[in-house]
């Protein structure tokens, strides 16, 4: 491997940008991290969460070796051992384990940490598999937006990002793009220079993408779907929709047309917080403005009727006909487009038992407390639920268990490392091969690798193969090469869009293009094979087959609704301990406006408890107009920092959302007090 030069590379964080990247390497080091010019959406600009990526990487207190507890769970004391006794005792753990408790005595627990392919869902889905472990419901993320969006569109489809650049309307709905999507705020800004497009951000708090707007127009958190349904209803009321679309390709607009009558913008103003004029407006601008575009965010599927939202959102393009035009339709996500063979590679075959219990990894601190039989032995990669799954006081608790066999494969002594009896040094995303597509752009790009293994770090691929090894599994799964793993996967008939795309052309090109075909005109994979207003599916599964608003769940007879949102310079709980970005980030803030602070003589820059029935965390509060009365808002999963009480997700629900077994991360609420008020008597404290 050379010592010296520039190398093409690519983002491995869970952003849909995933930019192309340049290091450069002095000495087999990498010392900067630049986008790479030619990337077709990227174009070289990048943020400061990857830009900072090589302090990450030779960070001092990066794990170098495996390590085994020697301390009380969670107080992080270890001593190192071999990879042999590593593994060697993780077999026998789980061998007995297997014997006496049954293989879904074990349960491993991932996401995302790192989105290349093959490290996040393929060579541990087949171990898992092979194993019988109890089966993880991966649905903290998009989920329930997923769902719903399935039920109107038939997939993860929407328009190309790149065309946007033709848009004249742009609507960034629940979505801080500036910090969790920067490119889609480039091309927007591309927008406005050629085309004049007005940029709208509707959103429950004024952060970055909503001090850029043309217009921002702030909602009270859970109610987006009512205002989407105003919106239509105003569109029909005056005729301001594509008959000829609606005729030609969607299901049930005349349904649709009578149920929305009963919300009026009166009615929806009086739910949503949003004045009656401004619907008014924005219905119009949506339905005299073409082409118009709708980025679909994350936001308000974190609530209990997140899907329903996503689900009701999406049928606003249909209304005006914009998916026939130019950068007209919307993008809730685009994973469909690059759709790989995940039958082979996760290898489901490998499974014998198909009635293997599915844990909802939402649910872990419930899991680890009542689940029976229990969960005996917890193998964590790619995450870290002690800061980022909801209910983390009972997620802790859980993860204190005596009895419970904690392995942690990671780049750092996590919050949920400290709880491991195994600890396992992980490579970086540099150090490996792998695939990566995005859930936003059409590109598929690979990694392979540009600078040594750290210490004796290993990726999830050589771990589970060397697991499978020592458990005794001879199926040639575990012994493909990540280059075969890569071939197998790409190997989709049942996705056209990758034709010609294979791994010695990405080695060749480092990204390509899927070929994709806009939606229409054309046939979705909906029951109908059209834009579903009206959904039989939805019907048959429970749900209104129209779209509806319903309230967000009773969380208490707390006054604030609590959002804990990202913020601009971590991924998650990922940076969060690196000194570099907590430089940049500041400290935690809890936003709160004016007049609720006025009445509850609280000051900006005053410190808080910020409280409910789960826990509660201190923080200090801006005060100001950025949220409406009667809503908090805090950003980032700080680390646990010593003598800190800062762990946002000790107050969110572990409720499961409307559909796809998502996260309500925005559903909670809370109560805040100035520090030295009286505490309410049945708080639980961290």
């Amino acid at each position: 491997m050379e010592l010296n030069g520039v190398f093409r590379s690519v983002c491995p964080l869970d952003c849909p940008d995933q930019c192309g990247l340049l290091l450069h390497k002095e000495g087999g080091k990498i010392v900067r991290v630049e986008g790479d010019p030619e990337h077709p959406v990227t174009k070289g600009n990048i943020c400061n969460k990857v830009r900072n990526m090589a302090e990450r990487i030779y960070d001092e207190n990066r794990l170098k070796y495996p390590l085994k507890r020697i301390g009380a769970k969670g107080e992080g004391k270890f001593e190192r051992i071999s990879w042999d006794e590593a593994i060697a005792t993780i077999n026998s753990k789980w061998k007995t384990l297997i014997e006496t408790e049954g293989p879904e005595s074990i349960l491993p627990y991932s996401f995302y940490g790192n989105m290349g392919l093959l490290n996040a869902e393929g060579m541990d889905r087949r171990f898992f598999n092979r194993l019988g472990a109890s089966q993880l419901d991966r649905s903290i993320c998009n989920s329930a937006g997923s769902v719903g969006y399935r039920y109107t569109m038939g997939g993860s489809f929407g328009i190309d990002p790149e065309d946007t650049i033709h848009s004249k309307l742009i609507i960034f709905w629940g979505i801080n793009a500036a910090s969790t999507n920067m490119h889609q705020v480039a091309l927007a800004q591309k927008a406005r220079k050629q085309n004049g497009a007005q940029i709208v951000v509707i959103d429950v708090h004024k952060n970055q993408t909503g001090r850029l707007a043309v217009w921002f127009i702030p909602i009270l958190p859970g109610t987006d779907s009512a205002l989407a349904l105003g919106i239509m209803h105003i569109l029909f009321a005056e005729n301001l929709v594509d008959a000829s679309f609606l005729h030609q390709y969607t299901v049930g607009y005349e349904e649709l047309r009578e149920h929305v009558i009963q919300y009026d913008p009166a009615t929806v103003s009086g739910i949503t917080g949003v004045p009656v004029e401004d619907i008014y407006k924005l219905a119009r601008m949506y339905g005299n403005t073409s082409p118009s575009f709708i980025r679909i965010g994350n936001g308000p599927q974190h609530h209990d009727n997140g899907g329903m939202f996503v689900r009701t959102v999406s049928c606003l393009p249909a209304l005006t006909g914009q998916w026939l035009i130019k950068g007209g339709g919307a993008i809730k996500g685009n994973s469909g487009y690059l759709s790989i063979n995940t039958t082979k590679l996760q290898d489901p075959r490998l499974l014998k038992n198909k009635q293997t219990r599915v844990i909802n990894m939402n649910l872990l601190g419930e899991a680890l407390l009542t689940e029976d039989p229990p969960v005996k032995s917890l193998y964590v990669y790619s995450s870290n639920p002690a800061v980022v799954a909801p209910e983390g006081n009972k997620v802790r608790k859980g993860l204190e268990r005596e009895d419970l066999f904690i392995v942690v494969h990671d780049l750092f002594l996590t919050e949920t490392a400290k709880y491991a009896d195994i600890l396992l040094p992980a490579t970086s995303s540099f150090e490996n091969t792998d695939i990566y597509t995005s859930y936003w752009h059409h590109y598929i790009q690979i990694q392979q690798p540009v600078i040594e293994v750290y210490g004796e770090s290993k990726s999830n691929v050589d771990v589970f193969r060397l697991l499978a090894k020592g458990m005794g599994f001879e199926e040639s799964a575990f012994e493909d090469t990540e280059a075969e793993m890569i071939a197998q996967a790409l190997n989709q008939p049942a996705n056209p869009y990758l034709q010609g795309i294979d791994y010695e052309t990405l080695v060749e090109k480092q990204y390509m293009k899927a070929e994709v075909m806009p939606l229409f005109p054309g046939k979705l994979r909906t029951p109908s094979r059209k834009i579903e207003l009206y959904s039989k599916r939805m019907k048959a599964n429970g749900y209104p087959p129209l779209p509806t608003y319903i309230p967000l769940v009773n969380d208490g007879e707390h006054p604030y609704q609590f959002i804990p949102a990202p913020n601009h310079n971590f991924l998650n709980s990922t940076f969060s301990n690196n000194q570099k970005h907590i430089t940049l980030e500041k400290e935690p803030r809890l936003h709160m406006n004016r007049k609720d602070a006025e009445a509850s003589g609280i000051e900006d820059g005053d410190q808080v408890r910020v409280w409910n029935q789960r826990g509660e965390c201190l923080l200090k509060v801006n005060v100001g107009e950025n949220v409406l009365p009667g809503v908090v808002v805090t950003q980032g999963l700080w680390a646990d920092l010593g003598g800190t009480k800062q762990l946002v997700n000790t107050l969110t629900p572990d409720r499961i959302a409307d559909m796809g077994g998502g996260a309500t991360f925005f559903s909670g609420r809370v109560s805040v007090e100035k520090i030295g008020d009286r505490h309410h008597p049945w708080t639980q404290s961290t």
